[in-house]
């Protein structure tokens, strides 16, 4: 009977989908090129793959946003 709690939370955890900081991960790790094969078959796992679609909008846009205003700044100092 013990074992039935941690079953019940493994069961929820796992129909609930990845959390946002796995997304985080794996869309940071999958952008630089060094995501290893145990996590992207996890990933793949998931039920959904909306999650790493919006985290990889997210941070393709995060990443323009950035380098734009990096050269905003340096054109600003000449």
């Amino acid at each position: 009977m013990a074992n039935a709690p941690d079953t019940e939370k493994t069961k929820n955890k796992k129909s609930r989908g990845p959390s946002v900081l796995k997304v985080m991960q794996s869309v940071a790790a999958g952008a630089l090129g060094v995501q290893s094969n145990k996590r992207q078959e996890e990933d793949f796992a998931s039920h959904s793959p909306l999650p790493y679609i919006i985290g990889g909008l997210l941070f393709t846009a995060l990443f323009i946003g950035t380098l734009v205003l990096i050269v905003q700044v340096v054109l600003s100092g000449q």
